[in-house]
């Protein structure tokens, strides 16, 4: 017969059956249906609600883009106007909201200002807790709206300049260059400007986006999506890689110490930004437009060698690591030479996405079940507690 107080046999730990093997950072795994955006990474194609990247890159204005994200249809003449009306209405920031902005240290990087300053526009939103349908799409123009608004203010007040007005004659392009500059914005700039909101409005689950989802999936506000949305996007591996792109190629100097820069880094193991990308196993279809429109605006403000540079950096990376540029790349060159801060990059990512994430907030909430992953667990199991004063 066993006693009570015979030792006790080891304690066997039972296998935990696996239903399937990870994936590391959800590589490849399919977390939701939507109806936004389409990647096809193997055919470098990009598709906004059915319409390639290709066709609306071409002819397609930010706001009709921004309408089609939101309304799963593109615009009508009529529907645009209005569109583009409400908009208009809504760019102006409230008083108070600007003079909030004084009281925020001007050192902070932009990132960790907008995710602050987009929270913080709920408190004039007297309706910020209504979760209907209408509601959220009201706030959601409103947002989009207000957006360039805010980076340009910040801008302004940082630097102890006046902050300027938006203008109804321009449109959502060209009043942010406007308000930032506080000058008549060039039609080309305008344009590339245009290029960039409409090719970065939407880019299906990424880090920021699924952020968002995550955050709606609790049925909390718009707000709350956004901020959640720009907390992730603040991340370098995520919308930070075009300001890295820069500092390199300002770091690099002159197209005749790429090689060397480059030869230095690969035997460092340095991992070049703006190249590469987890979904497209090509081309990421928005880089060449990127390039197309990079080496026009380069040549405005006499930045013809730094495209240069790129262009070199292209070449040898694709050829010796066989990786595409991606959208960062040549984004960096393009928003550079717009006379865009290098730590605006990523608040220029913001300008653009928030049309999506908006687009994916809405979706979410109107078939919603809460999002709540398992994980795979490789910790102990039925480890014998020690009382403390044994340990």
């Amino acid at each position: 017969m066993t006693g009570l107080m015979d030792t006790p046999k080891p304690i066997t730990v039972p296998t935990v059956a696996k239903s399937s093997p990870a994936h590391a950072g959800l590589e490849d795994t399919v977390a939701g249906e939507s109806s936004i955006c389409f990647i096809d990474g193997h055919r470098s194609r990009l598709i906004y609600r059915g319409y390639s990247i290709d066709d609306l890159a071409k002819s397609a204005t930010f706001e009709e883009v921004a309408y089609l994200l939101l309304f799963k249809k593109l615009p009508a003449q009529s529907e645009l106007k209005s569109f583009s009306d409400q908009l208009k209405s809504q760019r102006a920031l409230p008083n108070q909201f600007i003079e909030r902005m004084s009281s925020i240290p001007k050192e902070l990087h932009p990132m960790s200002v907008l995710r602050t300053l987009v929270s913080a526009l709920s408190f004039y939103d007297p309706d910020a807790e209504l979760m209907n349908h209408d509601s959220n799409l009201k706030r959601a123009v409103r947002v989009i709206a207000q957006a360039p608004a805010v980076i340009a203010a910040w801008d302004r007040v940082r630097k102890g300049k006046k902050t300027v007005d938006p203008r109804s004659d321009l449109n959502h392009a060209a009043n942010f260059l406007w308000m930032l500059h506080g000058k008549e914005p060039d039609a080309l700039f305008s344009q590339a400007m245009e290029l960039y909101l409409v090719l970065l409005a939407d880019h299906e689950l990424n880090a920021s986006t699924f952020a968002c989802r995550v955050t709606a999936s609790t049925l909390s506000d718009y707000y709350s999506g956004m901020t959640s949305a720009i907390g992730a996007l603040k991340g370098p591996l995520h919308g930070g890689a075009n300001e890295q792109v820069l500092k390199m190629i300002l770091e690099v100097g002159e197209v005749s110490h790429v090689e060397e820069y480059l030869k230095k880094a690969f035997a460092e193991k340095k991992k070049i930004m703006g190249f590469g990308h987890r979904v497209y196993k090509v081309m990421d279809p928005r880089s060449p437009l990127l390039k197309e429109m990079s080496e026009k605006i380069c040549v405005k403000p006499g930045n013809e060698n730094l495209f240069q540079i790129t262009e070199k950096i292209e070449e040898i990376v694709c050829s010796v690591k066989k990786l595409p540029s991606n959208v960062d790349f040549f984004s960096a060159t393009l928003l550079y030479s717009l006379g865009i801060p290098v730590d605006l990059f990523t608040p220029m990512f913001v300008l653009s996405r928030i049309s999506g994430w908006s687009a994916h907030y809405l979706e979410q909430i109107s078939d919603n079940r809460l999002l709540r992953p398992r994980a795979e667990y490789t910790g102990a199991l039925d480890l014998p507690f020690i009382p403390l004063e044994n340990r």
